[in-house]
C-alpha cells in the first residue's frame, strides 16, 4: 500500500508548489531567493518522479508478498516518501512562520531561514538521488509478468463513482444459513421466562464464521421480551473494570463518576437488576475465568437471567447449560452461493448469477471456503464491478497471486484483494480504523475529523471535505470492511465498528506498512518508522525509549495514562499532526505540545482539563480543537491566532445547580478572525461575542448559551449570516428568560434545532409557520418553552420532523392534541416534565410513522393517550414516573373492565415499560 503513502505525499508536494510565486517578493534577500529556488526545484523533481511511479506502485501491491525484490523496492519507496514528507512539512511551517511579525522580526526570520532552506534543499536532493538510484535498481530486475500491468491501475471509472452509491444496509433477507440456529437460540432464551432461573447459551466456532452475526440477529429480536438487555463485546485484551462499566451503561444504570471502583460497580448493577428478567450477550469471550469469577457473580439470584457467550474456544462453549451450545460451521455450497449472489448482485432484482459468470463465481467461492466474512468481502467487492467476464477475471487473477499466511483460510487473500481495489484515500481511512481497540464503536464525526486532519481527504466534485469523507465511510460499510452499528433519524451512519477478524488483518497490515502500531503493553516497542501510535496500555514508560521521532499521530485509549510519561516522545515527534487524548484523565497539557508546529487535531473531550494556556496560539496549523465536556470556563486570547481552525468544541455540564445544564465558555474578541470555522459549540452570549460570531459565515454547527432579551437583534443577525448552518442550539440564561428569536429567519440547510428558554406565545404561530419551509429540519428539541394547547397546534406545521423532544417545561398545557395528518414523518416523540399534562389525544391519521413514544415525569398523566391504538407502527412505549394511578392500573393483570380496556389499547405495542422511582418500581409489562 505504498501508493497510499505516495498519493497523500503528491498532494502535499502540489500544495507546496502553489506557494512558490508567493514565496518570492521584491523585499526578499538575494540569498534567500536563491536558496528557495533550489528547494522548489527539488520539490518539483520529487513530485514528477513520484507521479510517474504511483501507477506502478498500485500494481506492485499484488507482487510484493510473493516476490522479494518487489517487496524491497516498495518498502524503500515508502521510507523515502516518509522522509520527503518530513522535509515538506517543515518547509511549509517555516514558510508560513516567516510571514508573521513586524518588519524587523520578519527580516530576522528571513536571515535565519536562509540556512533552513539550504539544509532542506540538501536533504531533499539527497533523497531524490536515492529515489532515482532505487528506481534504476528496480529496472535492472524486471519481474516476468509485470510488463503490461504497470499503468493500468485497478481503479477505473466505475470504481471512481462507487463512493456515491447509495449505502446498502444489511437486511434480514441477506442473512443466510442461520435460520435454524437462530430459531434454536431464540427458543432457549425466551422459554420459561416466568420462572426465576438462569440459562447460559453459547455460540462458538472459528473467526469469521458468523458468531457475532447470529448473536446480534437474535438479540435484536428477543431483547424486547426482557426488562433489561445488554450486548457487549469483550475482546482478548479486556479490563474487568472497563467491561463492567460497559455492561452497566448498556443496562441503563447511572454509574456517575468514571472513578467508581469495581465493588461499587457490582453493587450498582446488582441493585438495578433485582427482580427483573435480564438478557446479556457477551461477544468474543476468551477466558473461562471472566465468566466464572467476574460476570456471573454480579447477577442477583432473584432474577430471570439469560446469557449468550460467543467465542472461538471450546472451553467457553462448555460453560453452556446442558444442550444449549451451538457450534457454527462454514456455510454449505448452496448457502454460500445464495449469500454470494445476494451481495454481489444486490442491485439486481433477481439476485441471480448470469450463466457466463457462474464458473468464476464457483472459483471465488472455493477461495472463501464457506466463511461468511470472506464471502461478504468478495461479494461486496464484485458488486462494485461491472458484471462482465473480463472484469471478474481480472479480479480473480489478482486473487490468485495472493499467498495466504493468516490463520483464517481465505480471508487474508480476500481482504488483500479488497484493499488493492480501494483508492489510496480509502486505504488510508480503512487502516486508520484499525488503530482503535477491538470492539470499539467508531463515531462518524470523530472518524471524519481524524481523516481530514491526517490529510487523507481532498475536496472533489464540488463536495466539501466532510462530504467526501462521509462518502468514504459509506463505501467502507458498503464493502463490509466496516459494520454500521447505528444510524440517525435520516439514515446516515452514526456509529460503526470493525469486525474483529478484519481488524486482526488490518492491524497486521498497518504495522507491516509502517502505517501505525498498537501498543498494548506487551512485547518490544520499536517505533522508528511507525507513523501512528495507538496506546492501549497504562504502562507508557517503554515508549520513551522507542525512538518514535517520525510519529504523525498519537491516540490514547486508556483513561489513566500518565501524560508525563509521554513528554519525551512528544518532544521528539515535532511533525505530529494528531494528538487525541479523549477520555483520559489528563488535567494539564505538557509544554511539549505547544512545539508541535504540524499539529492539526487536539482531542481533549471528556478529559479533566480546566485551563488552556496562551501558548495554544503557537499551534497555527490546528484545525480541530475538541475540548467538549471538560472543566473549561473560558478560552485564552491567543485562540484568535489559530486561523486554520475548522472545529472548536468547548462546553461543560454544570451539575451543581438544579436542573443540570450545558454551559458555554467565554471567548475572546478575536474569535471573529476564525472565519474558517465550521463548528463553534458552545459560547457564552454577550453583545461583543455575538457581533464577532456574525463574521463566521461558514459555520455548520453553532451553539450559544446564556442568551437574554438584549441579545435578540444581534443574535438573529448573526444566525442569518450563517447560510450553511445545519445544527443550531440556543439556550437562555435561566428558565424564566424569554428566548429572543421570534424574528429569526433560519437557513434552509438546517436539520437539527435545539431551543432552551421561553417562547413568546403571541409570536409562536407566525414563528413556526415561518419555519415550515425547512424541508431538512428533522430534529427539534425544546426546553422551558411554555407551549400550551393553542400554541402547540402551530408546531404541526413542521411536517418534516423525524424526532421531537419536549423537555423540562416545554409544554405547560393540560391537554395535548395531535390532529389528523399531523407529524407524518415523526418516528420518536419524547415528552418530559410536562407538569400539568393530564390528557393526550391522538386523532386517527396522526403520527403514522411513530415507532417510539416516551413520557417521563408527567405526574398528572392518569390515562393512556386517547387514540394510541391508531398508531399501528408504534413498537415501544415508556411511562416513566407518570401518575401512579396509571402505572398501577397497567401493572395489574386482572379481568376488571377498566384494566382490561387499558391493556387492549396497547396490545399492538411490542414493548411497554413503566417506572415509579419513589417506589423502586421498574417493570416491563409487555
Amino acid at each position: 500500500m505504498a501508493e497510499a503513502v505516495v498519493g497523500v505525499l503528491i498532494g502535499k508536494l502540489a500544495a507546496a508548489l502553489t506557494n512558490e510565486a508567493a514565496a518570492y517578493g521584491a523585499s526578499l534577500l538575494c540569498k534567500e531567493a536563491s536558496s528557495l529556488k533550489g528547494l522548489f526545484r527539488e520539490i518539483r523533481t520529487a513530485e514528477a518522479e513520484l507521479e510517474s511511479m504511483n501507477a506502478y506502485l498500485r500494481d506492485s501491491e499484488k507482487f510484493k508478498d510473493t516476490d522479494e525484490t518487489t517487496g524491497i523496492f516498495v518498502n524503500k519507496i515508502r521510507e523515502l516518501s516518509f522522509r520527503i514528507e518530513d522535509v515538506v512539512d517543515e518547509f511549509m511551517y517555516k514558510l508560513e512562520d516567516k510571514k508573521h511579525g513586524g518588519f524587523v522580526a520578519k527580516t530576522t526570520k528571513r536571515i535565519k531561514h536562509v540556512k533552513v532552506w539550504r539544509r532542506l534543499a540538501l536533504q531533499l536532493r539527497e533523497i531524490n538521488a536515492e529515489l532515482e538510484d532505487t528506481t534504476k535498481r528496480r529496472a535492472r530486475y524486471v519481474i516476468p509478468g509485470m510488463q503490461g500491468h504497470t499503468g493500468t491501475g485497478s481503479n477505473g471509472n466505475h470504481q471512481a463513482t462507487s463512493t456515491n452509491q447509495t449505502l446498502c444496509s444489511a437486511r434480514e433477507e441477506d442473512l443466510v444459513g442461520i435460520e435454524e440456529n437462530a430459531e434454536k437460540l431464540k427458543g432457549w432464551l425466551v422459554k420459561d421466562l416466568e420462572e426465576r432461573n438462569t440459562k447460559v447459551t453459547t455460540v462458538w466456532g472459528m473467526g469469521g464464521v458468523g458468531k457475532t452475526t447470529l448473536a446480534d440477529h437474535v438479540y435484536k429480536i428477543v431483547k424486547v421480551h426482557f426488562d433489561a438487555a445488554a450486548c457487549v463485546t469483550v475482546s482478548k485484551s479486556y479490563q474487568v473494570e472497563d467491561l463492567l462499566k460497559k455492561i452497566a451503561i448498556e443496562f441503563g444504570t447511572s454509574i456517575g463518576s468514571s472513578n467508581m471502583d469495581t465493588r461499587r460497580l457490582v453493587d450498582v448493577i446488582r441493585n438495578h437488576l433485582e427482580g427483573k428478567s435480564v438478557l446479556l450477550v457477551l461477544d468474543d469471550v476468551w477466558e473461562e475465568g471472566l465468566w466464572i469469577n467476574n460476570i456471573m457473580p454480579i447477577f442477583p439470584t432473584n432474577c430471570t437471567s439469560r446469557f449468550v457467550l460467543t467465542s472461538r474456544l471450546y472451553e467457553i462453549a462448555s460453560l453452556a447449560t446442558h444442550n444449549c451450545a451451538i457450534k457454527l460451521e462454514p456455510l454449505q455450497v448452496d448457502q454460500s452461493i445464495l449469500l454470494f449472489c445476494k451481495l454481489a448482485f444486490w442491485n439486481n432484482d433477481s439476485k441471480k448469477c448470469p450463466s457466463e459468470l457462474r464458473g468464476l463465481a464457483t472459483k471465488f467461492l472455493q477461495k472463501c471456503e464457506g466463511l461468511p466474512i470472506a464471502i461478504a468481502c468478495i461479494g461486496r467487492l464484485l458488486s462494485c464491478k461491472p458484471p462482465t467476464h473480463s472484469e471478474w477475471k481480472n479480479v480473480y487473477d489478482k486473487l490468485e497471486l495472493q499467498h495466504t499466511k493468516n490463520v483464517i483460510p481465505g480471508v487474508d487473500s480476500i481482504l488483500k484483494i479488497s484493499l488493492e481495489d480501494l483508492p489510496y484515500e480509502l486505504k488510508n481511512c480503512f487502516l486508520h480504523c484499525a488503530i482503535f481497540p477491538e470492539g470499539y464503536i467508531l463515531k462518524r464525526r470523530r472518524l471524519i475529523r481524524h481523516w481530514i486532519t491526517a490529510g487523507f481527504i481532498k475536496e472533489k466534485e464540488n463536495k466539501t471535505l466532510e462530504g467526501v469523507a462521509e462518502g468514504f465511510l459509506n463505501e467502507l460499510v458498503n464493502r463490509s470492511l466496516l459494520q454500521a452499528v447505528q444510524k440517525n433519524g435520516i439514515g446516515r451512519v452514526k456509529c460503526c465498528r470493525m469486525h474483529d477478524v478484519i481488524r486482526h488483518i488490518a492491524v497486521d497490515k498497518a504495522e507491516k506498512e509502517s502505517f501505525g502500531k498498537v501498543y498494548d503493553g506487551h512485547g518490544t516497542v520499536l517505533l522508528h518508522a511507525t507513523r501512528r501510535l495507538s496506546i492501549q496500555s497504562t504502562n507508557a514508560a517503554p515508549l520513551n525509549q522507542s525512538g518514535g521521532t517520525h510519529l504523525r499521530a498519537i491516540h490514547a485509549f486508556t483513561s489513566s495514562i500518565d501524560i508525563d510519561l509521554l513528554r519525551p516522545i512528544l518532544a521528539s515527534s515535532l511533525s505530529l499532526s494528531i494528538l487525541d487524548l479523549q477520555g483520559t484523565e489528563v488535567k494539564m497539557l505538557p509544554n511539549e505540545i505547544f512545539s508541535l508546529f504540524n499539529l492539526r487535531f487536539l482531542g481533549l473531550r471528556y478529559t479533566r482539563i480546566d485551563i488552556l494556556p496562551e501558548a495554544i496560539g503557537k499551534l497555527q496549523n490546528l484545525e480541530v480543537l475538541d475540548a467538549a465536556y471538560t472543566a473549561l470556563l473560558s478560552l485564552p486570547k491567543d485562540i484568535e491566532k489559530l486561523r486554520k481552525l475548522r472545529y472548536l468544541y468547548a462546553l461543560t455540564l454544570q451539575t451543581q445547580n438544579s436542573p443540570a445544564r450545558f454551559c458555554g465558555v467565554k471567548v475572546p474578541r478575536g474569535i471573529r478572525h476564525l472565519t474558517g470555522l465550521h463548528a463553534l459549540q458552545r459560547v457564552t452570549a454577550s453583545l461583543e461575542t455575538l457581533r464577532d460570531v456574525a463574521a463566521l459565515t461558514e459555520l455548520r454547527t453553532f451553539a450559544v448559551s446564556d442568551v437574554t432579551s438584549e441579545h435578540s437583534l444581534i443574535l438573529c443577525r448573526a444566525i442569518m449570516n450563517m447560510n450553511h448552518l445545519a445544527h443550531l442550539s440556543v439556550a437562555t440564561l435561566d428558565d424564566n428568560e424569554v428566548l429572543p428569536i421570534e424574528a429569526l429567519n433560519l437557513p434552509e440547510t438546517l436539520y437539527k434545532l435545539e431551543l432552551t428558554g421561553q417562547l413568546e406565545k403571541t409570536h409562536m404561530p407566525q414563528m413556526f409557520s415561518s419555519w415550515s419551509h425547512l424541508k431538512n429540519l428533522n430534529i427539534l428539541s425544546l426546553r422551558s418553552s411554555t407551549l400550551n394547547e393553542d400554541s402547540f397546534s402551530s408546531l404541526a406545521t413542521l411536517r418534516s420532523l423525524c424526532f421531537l423532544g419536549l423537555y423540562r417545561g416545554a409544554y405547560n398545557g393540560k391537554i395535548m392534541c395531535f390532529s389528523a395528518q399531523s407529524f407524518p414523518r415523526l418516528r420518536r416523540l419524547e415528552i418530559c416534565e410536562a407538569s400539568q399534562l393530564n390528557q393526550l389525544k391522538i386523532e386517527k391519521g396522526a403520527l403514522e410513522s411513530l415507532v417510539e413514544l416516551l413520557f417521563s415525569r408527567c405526574r398528572e398523566l392518569k390515562h393512556l393517550p386517547h387514540g394510541i391504538e391508531y398508531i399501528t407502527n408504534l413498537e415501544v412505549l415508556y411511562l416513566l414516573d407518570t401518575a401512579e394511578e396509571l402505572i398501577e392500573k397497567l401493572r395489574k393483570k386482572t379481568d376488571s373492565y377498566k384494566c382490561n380496556e387499558e391493556h387492549m389499547k396497547i396490545r399492538h405495542i411490542r414493548k411497554v415499560v413503566v417506572r415509579l422511582t419513589e417506589k423502586n418500581i421498574w417493570e416491563r409489562i409487555r
